[in-house]
């Protein structure tokens, strides 16, 4: 059987009343009148059945129906200041973490946020790699940059970019293994990237092939990574041809650690998208930083569109 609860401006205006004992300096804890503080509590006296005060002078004395409901009362409006208390540090916390795809966090999003906290000094930004996607109300995350179908668990998203790959190695390999043709690319050594769960594989070597106008071949990889960012810098040590995704090379080729081999471009078959936790927006640099990564997926869309 349900309980019927008294308003919780009487409920305060009793417990005010019972910190500091007499109605006028209650009132002006309330931001109220005096009247109206008398009233809350008589109303709360009707309701609950029995006397909350008794006068004495010019005070009030808590009766002992008043103590007994006052420790209770307390206690609730002790719990409801500190979960004011919590609420209000988290929404003015300074730090965002965000989450990303192990190869995606190193090599898209670190070079992001380092410009990023570089325009926005005393703002820790943490970036956390990891393939699991993460429950927003469970974690302490910020942002997650998911592929693919993970992206429809959050409500809300926006699409940054589809990624694209082709082939890349370091100055020095191609140098010693000159390509003229895509065919060339081919005679190896290649190196293969196989994600794990729950991602589907990037395009592989064969559909490469099969983009670049060539028949349709099994090809093996005497050397294959589960993780992008480590097939990349064996390509970088002068491992093979890998095929680099534009996000995750696109900084090694403007320092000439790689070079592309071949021209010759494929899509992923699932964008990235960026999701995030709605009450981030309502933070310092919440929907700055939002805006930040958002515009960084669409210059990299229309780089890929212009190519």
């Amino acid at each position: 059987m349900s309980v019927r609860l008294p308003t919780l401006r009487a409920v305060q205006a009793f417990e005010a009343v019972g910190r500091f004992g007499n109605v006028a300096a209650a009132a002006r804890d309330l931001g109220v009148s005096s009247g109206a503080v008398s009233q809350h509590i008589g109303r709360l006296e009707d309701e609950m059945g029995v006397a909350l005060f008794e006068r004495k002078g010019r005070n009030l004395v808590l009766t002992s129906w008043g103590q007994i409901y006052l420790e209770r009362v307390r206690i609730g409006f002790d719990h409801l200041r500190a979960a004011n208390t919590v609420l209000q540090r988290a929404r003015l916390k300074s730090g965002i973490v965000v989450s990303a795809p192990p190869s995606l966090a190193i090599r898209w999003l670190r070079p992001l946020v380092a410009d990023w906290q570089g325009n926005t000094p005393g703002l820790s930004v943490r970036v956390i790699g990891e393939d699991d996607e993460p429950v927003f109300e469970e974690e302490q995350v910020d942002f997650r940059i998911s592929y693919g179908t993970a992206r429809h668990r959050y409500a809300h998203f926006t699409e940054l970019f589809i990624d694209r790959v082709t082939p890349v190695c370091s100055p020095s390999f191609l140098e010693a293994h000159p390509v003229t043709t895509p065919a060339d690319v081919l005679k190896g050594p290649l190196v293969g990237i196989e994600w794990e769960n729950p991602y589907q594989s990037p395009p592989s070597w064969s559909d490469w092939a099969t983009q670049a106008g060539l028949p349709r071949l099994e090809l093996q990889s005497e050397l294959s990574f589960s993780l992008s960012s480590a097939a990349i810098d064996a390509a970088i040590d002068g491992a093979g041809y890998v095929l680099g995704q534009a996000s995750m090379v696109d900084h090694d080729l403007a320092k000439g650690k790689l070079v592309v081999a071949n021209d010759c471009w494929l899509a992923l078959s699932e964008p990235y998208a960026l999701a995030w936790n709605r009450a981030v927006l309502d933070r310092p640099f919440g929907r700055e930083f939002r805006d930040f990564i958002s515009q960084a997926g669409r210059r990299l869309r229309a780089a890929s569109s212009r190519s």
